[in-house]
């Protein structure tokens, strides 16, 4: 006899298999041969899977395969469109997840640290994902946020000066001709284009300070009528009464009575209550349209500011334009899964189309997570439930979290044997066998070692013997 519960884990396991089957139906024909598809399903449900390092050897295990040679055709020489899956994607997660009454569209970028000058893209640049200029390649990406969830829709590589002007280095890498340099600014501007033409129901486009300090992209979101709210450093310039005015000697002449709190839209338990300001900038009144510059206090501390530049219809109260801009915080709530729960980072491609192969995928799964995630809570709930497993409020959190803002724990040194000695994921944390060689005893909290003659002798020959951990991490 079946309780309860045995009945409902085998009918969310059933939806689950239904839902993921819809899926990968919708993506079948993109493939010109079953091997490829077949693979391709495999892949995906790997990539869903538990494996630690969705890697290329990892990978191939979970999904049964005696060596990574399978994975690695999927994603460098089989014959299927990474375009027209990235098509299905955006449509996927917009069949669900469109509302246009709280739907905003997010510009963020993030790094992939890499070692070596062979990847596309790799060069010594600033990355987030670091906090510091380390060799890594930076992805541009575009989220879709509403009050179902949060999914990624677009993305472009970004392609440093010294890769597209070396003809050698984008032929090895199998850069198309028709790419060009384009800086990040310009990538973010291509992926809205592309939304605004397929009619993404969205209301805000919304960015961080990167993007919100230049001039040319509010201007040109100004241009197209588009609503937006991203945050700007103080030293920028904002129009008001006719003139340009520093933001920071603006903020000084504020009233103590300005500030006042606001809740947060959506509670993680994770974010600090802040107090917020606005001001009246210069309108656009033939556009109907109007500018407001808001002003973040932490409560904490009152000299913790944040500072935001918002474009939008005449009359937007002060709620919706606080709540517009924390909506920004979703898209590193989904850099955190994607990273964390499906690979993201995990890849071991070099060429151009393989990077674009692996990234739609992990994302098409990263989709079909958010997606589901929904359709639970409004089963169980009945309403919609925003929100990722793990709350990350800051790049910063994500990195102390765990590598590459994955919020995935660390393993321990017990696991190094199976992981070939070296847990973690981490770029700086790695199993070293000369230092656990040199521990006495094994495992032992760090501190004074003994004195030579209080501890053990043992013959070279046995250590000799045991040249590798044994299967509980020890030497």
């Amino acid at each position: 006899m079946v309780g309860q519960g045995g009945l409902a884990g085998s009918s969310a396991i059933g939806k689950w298999s239904r839902a993921f089957g819809g899926l990968h139906r919708r993506i079948g024909n993109r493939f010109c041969h079953s091997e490829a598809r077949e693979r391709a399903r495999r892949y995906l449900l790997g990539l869903l899977g538990r494996v630690e390092r969705k890697n290329g050897w990892q990978m191939a295990e979970a999904i049964g395969e005696r060596n990574p040679q399978g994975v690695q055709r999927l994603l460098n020489s089989a014959k299927w469109d990474a375009d027209e899956v990235h098509d299905d994607l955006r449509s996927y997660v917009l069949e669900r997840l469109a509302e246009e009454a709280s739907a905003v569209l997010i510009v963020d970028e993030t790094g992939f640290l890499k070692k070596g000058e062979k990847s596309v893209g790799v060069a010594r640049q600033y990355t987030g994902t670091a906090g510091e200029t380390v060799n890594c390649q930076v992805g541009v990406f575009l989220a879709y946020s509403s009050e179902k969830g949060a999914a990624f829709l677009d993305w472009a590589l970004y392609l440093p000066r010294g890769w597209t002007n070396a003809p050698a280095r984008r032929a090895e890498a199998g850069v198309p001709e028709r790419i060009v340099f384009r800086n990040k600014v310009e990538l973010a501007q291509e992926l809205l284009e592309r939304a605004f033409e397929a009619d993404v129901p969205a209301r805000w486009v919304l960015a961080d300070s990167f993007y919100g300090r230049s001039h040319a992209f509010r201007a040109w979101l100004e241009e197209r009528g588009s609503p937006y709210a991203v945050m700007v450093p103080k030293t920028n310039s904002v129009p008001l009464g006719g003139r340009k005015k520093k933001i920071e000697r603006l903020v000084e002449r504020l009233p103590k009575d300005a500030f006042y709190e606001v809740r947060p839209a959506r509670e993680t338990g994770s974010r600090r209550p802040w107090e917020w300001a606005c001001m009246d900038l210069a309108a656009d009144p033939k556009k109907g349209m109007r500018r407001w510059l808001l002003v973040r206090r932490s409560t904490d501390d009152p000299e913790v500011l944040g500072f935001y530049q918002t474009y939008g219809p005449e009359g937007t109260p002060i709620e919706e334009l606080v709540r517009v801009c924390q909506e920004r915080w979703a898209v590193e709530e989904c850099f955190a899964e994607a990273k964390g729960e499906v690979g993201l980072d995990h890849y071991e491609v070099r060429r151009w189309d393989s990077w674009h192969r692996h990234i739609t995928l992990s994302l098409l799964a990263h989709g079909f997570l958010a997606l589901t995630r929904h359709k639970a809570a409004v089963e169980e709930e009945g309403r919609p439930k925003k929100g990722g497993s793990t709350p990350i409020s800051s790049r910063l959190q994500c990195r102390r979290r765990g590598s590459s803002s994955s919020p995935c724990p660390r393993r321990k040194a017990e696991d190094a044997s199976i992981w070939g000695g070296r847990p973690g994921g981490g770029r700086t944390r790695r199993w070293r066998p000369a230092a656990a060689r040199r521990a006495w005893p094994p495992n032992a909290p760090r501190g004074p070692r003994p004195a030579q003659k209080d501890r053990p002798r043992r013959s070279r020959s046995r250590r000799r013997r045991h040249p590798s951990p044994t299967s509980n991490g020890r030497w």
